[in-house]
C-alpha cells in the first residue's frame, strides 16, 4: 500500500511538473469488478503538452517510486494517452476529449480527490 501511495504521489508530481491541470484521483478500490485501484485523470492544452506530461510522469515515477508503465497507449495522436501501471491507470486528455469521455462520471461511485492546479508563474 505504501508503494502504491508513493507511485500516486510521483505521478501527480510528474503531471504538475509540466503544468498538467484539473488532476483527479479516482479511488476505485471499493468498487467491485474494476480493472485497477486508481485512475489518475488530468489534461493538457495541446498534443505537445500531453507528450511532455507523459514523459514527465514516466520519468518521475521511475526515479521516485521505482516503477515503469506496463504500457503507454495513445501517443500517436496525443489526444488521450493512457499509461498502465497495473493497479494505477493514468489518463492524460485534451480538454475536448476529456469532456467527451467524462471518466469522472463514468466512475461516479469512486471516491474522487481533486488536486488543486498549480498557479503558473
Amino acid at each position: 500500500m505504501k508503494q502504491k501511495n508513493k507511485l500516486v504521489e510521483s505521478i501527480v508530481k510528474g503531471i504538475q511538473e509540466k503544468k498538467g491541470t484539473d488532476i483527479v484521483i479516482a479511488d476505485l478500490r471499493g468498487i467491485d469488478g474494476t480493472i485497477c485501484d486508481y485512475f489518475i485523470i488530468c489534461q493538457g492544452n495541446s498534443p505537445t503538452q500531453i507528450d511532455a506530461i507523459t514523459d514527465s510522469v514516466e520519468e518521475t515515477a521511475r526515479i521516485e517510486a521505482g516503477e515503469k508503465p506496463v504500457k503507454i497507449a495513445g501517443l500517436t495522436n496525443a489526444e488521450w494517452v493512457a499509461m498502465d501501471y497495473t493497479d494505477i491507470l493514468v489518463h492524460i486528455f485534451l480538454p475536448e476529449m476529456r469532456s467527451y469521455y467524462n471518466l469522472e462520471d463514468l466512475w461516479e461511485d469512486a471516491s474522487l480527490t481533486r488536486v488543486p492546479n498549480i498557479d503558473a508563474d
